[in-house]
């Protein structure tokens, strides 16, 4: 199993621990990498997601869960990288939301695989693999 980058989405199901594919995959995932990894972005739509519902304890797990991941921030080239994706998005007729290209020149620049339910989102990204934890 690759290097995967977990987008919000599939984090989101990780954290529930409803979908009995995700929760499989995800372990499979731990016991091989130790420690999953995120855009500091999808840390940002979580909190903000968890804040707006005043979600205290869930707001706390995240918080936790936060201290044994790796979050990648994002730099000046990711975001030159996702100024390029969002440009060739809209030449495609797209309308790409600024999250996503972010999101996705995140998991471009430090090779990983995206890990998304949303793989619509991202299948016109050029290069970037993508993994969708939802099936078997």
């Amino acid at each position: 199993m690759d290097a995967a980058l977990l987008d919000t989405d599939t984090l989101n199901e990780v954290l529930k621990r409803k979908n009995a594919n995700v929760v499989h995959h995800a372990a499979d995932y731990l016991a091989q990498h130790g420690q999953f990894a995120i855009s500091s972005i999808t840390r940002y739509e979580l909190l903000r997601g968890l804040k707006e519902k005043n979600a205290a304890s869930q707001l706390a797990r995240f918080q936790a869960f936060c201290q044994n991941t790796t979050i990648l921030p994002v730099i000046d080239d990711i975001l030159e990288e996702a100024v390029d994706l969002w440009v060739a998005g809209r030449k495609l007729g797209l309308a790409p939301k600024d999250a996503d290209v972010i999101i996705a020149a995140t998991a471009l620049h430090h090779g990983r695989t995206l890990v998304t339910g949303n793989t619509a989102h991202f299948a016109w990204v050029p290069g970037l693999a993508l993994d969708n934890w939802r099936g078997p």
